[in-house]
């Protein structure tokens, strides 16, 4: 049986679809997680970035791996439903951890975050995983909006430099360049969300997000996770995130101690 927050239903459009809406995922750690980003705001990582762009205004902060130094975040891994539900989205038997990534979008911020997908930054390779996207604040215009089916088409989107607006890999044949899916109509999903609530996307999903033009903040906790299947596998190029002197080699399971596994069936 799926977990209490899912439907059978809600798994198979996650599989064929890449992409769900999970209301109340992480509805029990909205405090914890407030507490954990302003910990990472007044304490960000090696990896912090500003997304500072000419002609954009307002603040637009994102930082990530910082769970094993930030107890919040820590707690919230431990502690939620979140590897669970993975597990049954995935059809895994196991949930590793990945990342952690924290996005805030001040009030009157106008940079959008760009469309792209996450997978061809990652050096991670499989079907099983899944992304949790969880706002702590109330969202309308400023949700995440994904491509659905866009993690089945046949050649991965070129991975972009956000505020460069320039390829991250020399090797552009084995890419299709970034599209424009409201110039081409595509399957546009996204969703009015409370605080807790959690988007769930497949690594190869099409995503991104307006910018933040209320007079609120917008602040959101990314969860990344994979299952059985997950293998490290090398890339054109340097991955984001770096995680450098891995010591992994292409094919081989990703280490535990630094991707500890955080449910088992």
């Amino acid at each position: 049986m799926p977990h209490p927050l899912l439907t059978q239903d809600q798994i198979e459009t996650y599989q064929r679809d890449g992409v769900i809406v999970i209301r109340g995922l992480f509805n029990d750690h909205v405090e914890t997680l407030r507490a954990g980003v302003e910990r990472n705001m007044t304490e960000p990582g090696p990896f912090a970035s500003e997304n500072k762009k000419d002609g954009e205004k307002g603040r637009f902060f994102d930082d990530y791996c910082n769970w094993q130094r930030i107890p919040e975040f820590a707690e919230v891994i431990a502690h939620s439903p979140a590897a669970e539900v993975a597990a049954d989205l995935m059809g895994s038997q196991t949930t590793q951890m990945f990342h952690d990534h924290v996005l805030v979008k001040e009030p009157g911020t106008s940079m959008a975050t760009p469309w792209h997908t996450d997978g061809p930054y990652y050096f991670v390779d499989g079907v099983q995983n899944v992304s949790f996207w969880s706002p702590l604040d109330p969202v309308k215009d400023a949700a995440l909006r994904c491509v659905a089916g866009s993690h089945a088409w046949e050649k991965p989107v070129m991975p972009m430099r956000w505020v460069a607006g320039e390829s991250y890999f020399p090797n552009k044949e084995d890419y299709m360049p970034v599209p424009d899916p409201e110039a081409e109509g595509m399957d546009i999903r996204e969703w009015e969300m409370e605080p807790g609530d959690a988007v769930a996307f497949n690594y190869a999903i099409l995503h991104g997000a307006r910018g933040n033009t209320s007079q609120t903040r917008r602040r959101a906790f990314s969860l990344r996770l994979v299952g059985d299947d997950a293998r490290y596998v090398e890339r054109p190029g340097p991955t984001s995130p770096p995680f450098p002197d891995h010591g992994m080699k292409a094919g081989e399971r990703l280490r535990d101690d630094w991707f500890p596994v955080i449910y088992t069936r």
